[in-house]
This record gives C-alpha cells, sequence and structure tokens, in this order.
C-alpha cells in the first residue's frame, strides 16, 4: 500500500484555528509523530502532506493545513493556502479546541466545506480539559446545522475516541458503483499491447513517469503483455513481434511519428488520452481540442501541469506545445504557465487552457479545475489530446474508447 500513488489516494484534509490540536489529532490518528506539535501558534506555515496507510480506511494522504485564525499579511497568504487545499480535499476534519469553543472562522470554512460537497467531520477535541457534556454537542449541531452523528468529542492526549474518529472517516468514502481501468476493459488475457516511451532529455533517469508505470500494472493485472519500447526502434518491434498486437500506447510527443509506424487496422491511442478516460473527462478534453482552430491573433493559452519538476530544454509543456499550436494555427499567440498546485482563480483571460494528464492531481482536484473551466466557458483539453488534433489523429485515437 505504501506503493499506492498519491492521486489514487483519499485524501484528508486537517482544518482549524491554531492551536486547536490539528497536529496532534494527525499524530493520534497515525501513532506516529508526522506532524509537529507545540503550543506556540502557528507552527504549522504551510500545508503539510503525508502519505501512509490509515486502517481501517487503507492509503491515504494526510494534509495538515495553517491554522484559520493566522495573522499579518504572511498571515493571510497562509490561510489562502488552507483553503485552496479544499479543492482535492475529499474528507474534511474540522478541529475546534473544546475549551474554548467554535468560532467564526471554523463556520467559514465549514460553510465552503459544505458548499464542494466534502463530507465533513468535525472534531471537539482536547474533552480531557473539559467537562464533556453532551450539551456541547447538541449546541454544536444546531450552530453548524448538521447531524450530531458527525460531531465527535476526542482527545489527542489521552487518546479519547480516537478509534471511534477512525471508524467514522472510513464510513464516510463512498464505494465506487464500478472500478475504474486504464486499459484492461480494452484488452484481453495474453493480449500484446506496445507501450511507446521516449528516452530522451526531459524523461525521468532511471524510472519512468506514473502513468507508464500504472499502465503497465493495468496490462499485467489483465492478464496480457506488455511490450516496452523506444519509437526508434517500434518498426523492428512490430516486425519482429510475431503477432499483430492488440493495443499501441504512445507518449503524446512522439504520437505523429508512432501513428506513422503502426498500421491502420492496429488500435492506437496515447497515455494522456487513457487517463482523460480513466478520470472521467474524456468528452470534455476532446471538445477543448476542437476549440484549437478557433484561437486568434492575440489570444492567450495557459498550460498548466499538475506535477513540478525542472524544466528541461526541450520541456513539452514550455517549448513544444507552444511551437506546434503556432505551427498548426499560424496565429500570433500568448502563452502562460502554471505547474504544481498553483491554478488561477481568474480563467477569464483566456482562450484555451492545455492540462497535462493529472497524473499527480486526485480526481477531486481535476475535477476542480475542469469546474473552474467551465464556470469561465474557458474550453480545456489536454497534452495528448491537443497533440493528437493537432496531428489529425485524434479520430484514430479515440475510436477504441469513445
Amino acid at each position: 500500500m505504501n506503493t499506492t500513488p498519491s492521486s489514487e489516494r483519499t485524501h484528508i484534509g486537517i482544518f482549524g484555528r491554531r492551536n486547536a490540536g490539528k497536529s496532534s489529532i494527525i499524530n493520534a490518528l497515525t501513532g506516529q509523530s508526522l506532524a509537529i506539535v507545540s503550543d506556540i501558534k502557528g507552527t504549522t506555515t504551510d500545508p503539510v502532506m503525508k502519505a501512509m496507510e490509515l486502517l481501517p480506511l487503507g492509503p491515504v494522504v494526510m494534509i495538515d493545513t495553517p491554522g484559520l485564525d493566522d495573522e499579518g499579511e504572511l498571515g493571510e497568504l497562509r490561510m489562502q493556502k488552507a483553503y485552496q487545499i479544499l479543492n482535492k480535499t475529499d474528507i474534511a476534519l474540522l478541529v475546534i479546541d473544546g475549551t474554548l469553543g467554535a468560532s467564526k472562522e471554523d463556520l467559514d470554512i465549514f460553510t465552503q466545506i459544505r458548499k464542494k460537497q466534502i463530507p465533513c467531520l468535525i472534531v471537539l477535541n482536547k474533552d480531557d480539559q473539559t467537562a464533556g457534556q453532551d450539551a456541547v454537542i447538541k449546541r454544536l449541531a444546531q450552530e453548524f446545522r448538521t447531524e450530531e452523528s458527525f460531531i465527535i468529542r476526542t482527545s489527542a492526549r489521552t487518546q479519547k475516541n480516537i478509534y471511534e474518529l477512525k471508524e467514522k472517516i472510513a464510513a464516510l468514502v463512498p464505494e465506487e458503483e464500478s472500478p475504474r481501468r486504464i486499459v484492461r476493459d480494452l484488452i484481453s488475457p495474453g493480449d500484446f499491447v506496445v507501450l511507446v516511451i521516449p528516452i530522451d532529455k526531459a524523461a525521468p533517469k532511471g524510472r519512468l513517469i506514473l502513468p507508464q508505470q500504472q499502465t503497465i500494472r493495468d496490462i499485467l493485472e489483465a492478464g496480457a503483455v506488455s511490450v516496452v519500447t523506444r519509437e526508434s526502434e517500434l518498426p523492428d518491434t512490430l516486425a519482429r513481434l510475431g503477432t499483430k498486437p492488440a493495443l499501441v500506447i504512445t507518449d503524446s510527443q512522439v504520437f505523429e511519428q508512432v501513428a506513422k509506424d503502426v498500421p491502420e487496422d492496429i488500435p492506437l491511442t496515447s497515455f494522456s488520452i487513457l487517463f482523460a478516460r480513466y478520470k472521467g473527462n474524456l468528452e470534455t478534453v476532446v471538445n477543448g481540442a476542437n476549440a484549437i482552430d478557433t484561437l486568434k491573433d492575440g489570444d492567450t493559452v495557459l498550460i498548466s501541469e499538475g506535477c513540478t519538476h525542472h524544466r528541461q530544454c526541450e520541456d513539452i509543456g514550455t517549448v513544444k506545445l507552444p511551437n506546434w499550436l503556432r505551427k498548426h494555427t499560424g496565429k500570433d499567440l500568448h502563452f502562460e504557465f502554471t505547474s504544481g498546485t498553483e491554478f488561477p482563480l481568474d480563467l477569464h483571460k483566456y482562450r484555451l487552457i492545455i492540462h497535462c494528464g493529472g497524473c499527480t492531481l486526485n480526481e477531486r482536484e481535476m475535477k476542480y479545475r475542469l469546474k473552474c473551466a467551465e464556470d469561465a466557458e474557458v474550453p480545456i483539453t489536454n497534452y495528448g489530446t491537443a497533440i493528437a488534433y493537432m496531428k489529425g489523429i485524434l479520430k484514430r485515437s479515440i475510436s477504441l474508447i469513445s
């Protein structure tokens, strides 16, 4: 479970005022000293994320956030970071200091939690320092307009109700109606699947990127055989394979070359397109790609990545995509770039958003970004879908999965 990708883990956000005991609750839940605990207000100055196993829930990411009552200009920025964490939070814990009761800051963030439809538990901490009367629960339920079952009294110091808190957290995770698949439902046991992975300056040394790893694992679980090759060896690989592969999956940046080398009777797609389907946004990104031909001189395009990495000289996001867009449209376009957790709040100045495959983002954060684009009426697509469209091979690359 420790190798479960962050994007596949349940993200649990811990919110509350300074010294409410957020870090202590995390340590109590995990049985480890993952978060720094101090009586000094404001010890947690930035969101801190830790991937771990939380029984009976399974693999999770615990997110400790700055206090909601932080002060000063820097404190305001810290509080903004806490609110941004809501965009990737699957389950929220609102920790309230039982010796002080609820505050305006607690009510404000609870309003946003409810607005974003995030399952939430109100954790009344420091119960060992209070009378611990049930009347407090009734008062909080009225104050927050929630059911009493979503409020729990705890003491991180004495471990009171920590086990019960874990059980309540686990109960908030909705069961998937049907398991999502990357490629397993498109192939059969014994099939050969060829994966084309370029090894260039931008490729991580000594390893494959996450979508490639996950796809190989999914192929193995289907009982099929993955054949991994570079684009330069692809023609020879196909010739020597001895049988027609059920599918060829390629990295987006060599889509055009691979499409020429793979016969038309062999299904072809890309990792980006498969992951758009996996995350449930294939239709959105296909429609977004169609907007490329509507771009005009002076339009601004946002190119956004979910992860942060050192950009190389031929980086796909900052170099190759802008060049391909200018060549395809023949327009004088402007580009802006974001990466990691940064995503603009106001998208109205953009005429198109091209996002990475979002392999490091969990489902909630990816949906948040798609919804932001929808609300601003800005078309959004992803790297692989945009490249396939510009190279004239989008219809072929989605024929197997649309």
